[in-house]
């Protein structure tokens, strides 16, 4: 089995740089087994092709548009998760839909895909979360953990 934990977003723009800053906890706190992956996808696109081809199970973590209060975390899984989308749900959405569309069409996209996300407060400038979705980043490594946890995948912590 192989899952991809993706962290994607600009870590320039403050909230929008959730996933990353996700994905960098993530590794500093937990020992991950050797079948899960976390990949800082950053605002790369096509560049991740290889690396989420074939994977049984992708975790995206991203900010999410959703409409709701800033700071509002959100789970999209299977269906939910447009590979075609129609509407924008983040910032650098063209990059990420464009990869899952192009993995459809290889025939390579994973077995499962779920999108924690989280609605920004501020994507201005700056290289800090802002301080409510900082609050949140907790719970975004906890329900990442979770998703693991479903997949058989344990976390040890390194503290």
């Amino acid at each position: 089995m192989r899952i991809v934990v993706l962290g994607v977003g600009n870590i320039l723009l403050s909230d929008e740089g959730i996933g990353v800053r996700t994905v960098e906890k993530l590794a500093r706190d937990y020992i991950l087994p050797a079948e899960v992956e976390l990949i800082d996808g950053g605002t790369s696109a096509m560049e991740m092709l290889e690396d989420l081809g074939h994977a049984d199970h992708l975790i995206i973590v991203d900010a999410v548009r959703s409409g709701k209060p800033p700071a509002t975390i959100v789970r999209m899984a299977g269906d939910e998760v447009p590979v075609f989308f129609r509407t924008k749900l983040s910032p650098h959405q063209v990059g990420l839909s464009d990869v899952l569309a192009t993995l459809v069409l290889m025939g390579e996209q994973p077995g499962t895909t779920t999108v924690i996300g989280i609605e920004p407060e501020s994507l201005a400038l700056g290289m800090e979360l802002t301080p409510a979705v900082a609050r949140q980043l907790p719970q975004v490594v906890g329900l990442v953990k979770s998703e693991l946890n479903q997949l058989g995948m344990n976390l040890t912590a390194r503290h």
